[in-house]
């Protein structure tokens, strides 16, 4: 029995840590035709200077068509946009109400 109580607090603490990692990450998106300055921060990585020329853009083109649109905005590319894309919808509401914050990726060709 006391050989088995170390293996069960490890299974918790297992379990545990990977209810803490995928409630990490909030759900919902944010409307890019709709959204303010400040709900558009919600989405990863983006700041003020990324939310006013998406605002800018959205102004001057008109509401995005489609997510891949975005790529169009300057300081939004590819690699951007994929970590974006769950984020973000063209129509409906805007249900995110939290800061998106994904984990740094690690340059695993350095190592």
């Amino acid at each position: 029995m006391k050989k088995l109580i170390p293996i069960i607090v490890l299974a918790l603490l297992a379990v545990s840590s990977g209810a803490i990692a995928a409630d990490a990450i909030p759900n919902g998106v944010v409307n890019v035709n709709t959204a303010s300055a400040d709900e558009l921060q919600y989405l990863p990585r983006v700041g003020p200077a990324l939310a006013g020329r998406i605002l800018e853009f959205r102004e001057a083109n008109g509401p995005f068509e489609a997510i891949d649109e975005l790529v169009a905005v300057r300081g939004i590319g590819e690699t951007s946009l994929e970590n974006l894309k769950p984020f973000v919808a063209v129509d409906g509401k805007t249900t995110l109400t939290e800061k998106v914050k994904l984990p740094r990726k690690t340059d695993t060709a350095a190592s």
